[in-house]
């Protein structure tokens, strides 16, 4: 039985190996994220599976296999850093940050200041990612942590799969369907440029705090993608847009792989040229 705790009475953190879990940051589906620390006082991210998961197989899979994408990636200074990982946790470099989907929700200012910086950090991580030979296939500002300079950490590979040479079907369809391109929600073979995609869908509700394809489900989100008029353009609903920028990420936001970036480096190079660094 749980000892009850008086007032006079100071709880520490809680233990979790060899590591102290001094704060809760954020608490996903499958798993927490803890400011922790060891014994010498050093902190880190600690993302551990949530308990009811734990036998939970499908689950534990798919966070291992997450945890050791992450490992393989190339050392970037817009990825997380990775330090290990064991069964049911991931450990971290720790960063203060909050994810860009809260930064949204209240409109923070640091996004109106750095908005060109985050765009341009955005696109190097996720080419980072695309370098290291794998897609990020759960490319959204919820997965983007970004500080209160404006840098940015690409996080969550539990999604990722190898980047194919030519477009692959999946048994599962893995992402978030408000960022999936057309050919994902179809259920068709797709490749590096689904990323592109959820990159384009990111970037323009970053610009316009509007999604480029309302829907409340997946067939409404398709729908929308489909009309021929396509997206809004930005500069409509964001004057301030510059039309370099807004070519870059309508190109984007093609309903056709074809027509998009090839590559997410070509899509970072004139993103830089579209703002001019």
């Amino acid at each position: 039985m749980a000892r009850g705790v008086s007032d006079n009475e100071v709880v520490g953190p809680e233990k979790f190996g060899r590591f102290y879990l001094r704060e809760l940051l954020n608490s996903g589906g499958m798993a927490d994220i803890w400011l922790a620390s060891d014994a010498r006082g050093k902190t880190y991210a600690l993302r551990r599976l949530k308990k009811e998961l734990r036998f939970n197989f499908t689950a534990r899979r798919r966070f291992s296999r997450g945890n050791k994408i992450l490992a393989q990636l190339t050392e970037s200074n817009h990825i997380v850093g990775y330090v290990e990982h064991g069964g049911d946790y991931l450990l971290m470099d720790y960063v203060e940050a909050e994810n860009l989907k809260l930064l949204f929700a209240r409109r923070d200012a640091v996004l109106a200041e750095n908005v060109a910086q985050i765009l341009i950090d955005m696109a190097t991580g996720l080419n980072d990612v695309h370098i290291s030979g794998y897609m990020h296939l759960d490319f959204k500002p919820e997965n983007v942590l970004v500080s209160r300079n404006g840098a940015v950490r690409l996080i969550d590979f539990d999604m990722a799969q190898p980047l194919p040479e030519r477009p692959v079907k999946f048994a599962k369809n893995p992402g978030t369907p408000g960022y999936m391109a057309p050919e994902q929600l179809r259920h068709e073979a797709f490749d590096g440029r689904a990323d592109i995609f959820a990159f384009g869908v990111s970037a323009y509700e970053l610009l316009t705090n509007k999604k480029p394809f309302p829907g409340e489900s997946p067939g409404e989100i398709l729908a929308a993608q489909l009309q021929d008029a396509g997206p809004i353009p930005l500069r409509e609903l964001n004057p301030d847009v510059p039309p370099a920028l807004e070519k870059v990420i309508l190109k984007c936001l093609e309903r056709e792989p074809e027509r998009r970036h090839a590559f997410t480096g070509v899509m970072l190079r004139e993103l830089q040229n579209a703002l001019y660094v």
